[in-house]
């Protein structure tokens, strides 16, 4: 399933820098950055759990937030991208 993410850390106090750090490095574990704070992770249902998860752990919910949009198996026709910033079909075997 397609699962977007986004989040938005206030860097208001001496840890939010960190927090923002953390969060895009286990967001980058699950998928791929489309935007500064938004990223599309192609998971199953156990991955989606432990995502949520460690990123609850890592927020600090008075001053920060997450969201989660599951896009479900189907998401190709419900994705529209305009614009430079091209991404790598995700369901393709990718090398580097």
């Amino acid at each position: 399933m397609l699962i977007v993410v986004g989040y938005d850390i206030s860097l208001m106090d001496p840890q939010g820098a960190k927090r923002l750090r953390h969060a895009a490095k286990i967001c980058d574990r699950y998928g791929q950055r489309v935007q500064n704070s938004v990223f599309e992770c192609l998971i199953n249902t156990l991955e989606f759990e432990k995502l949520q998860r460690e990123l609850k752990a890592v927020i600090n919910p008075e001053v920060d937030s997450l969201r989660f949009y599951n896009l479900g198996q189907n998401y190709e026709t419900k994705v529209k991208h305009v614009g430079a910033k091209a991404v790598t079909n995700m369901d393709q075997p990718m090398i580097f």
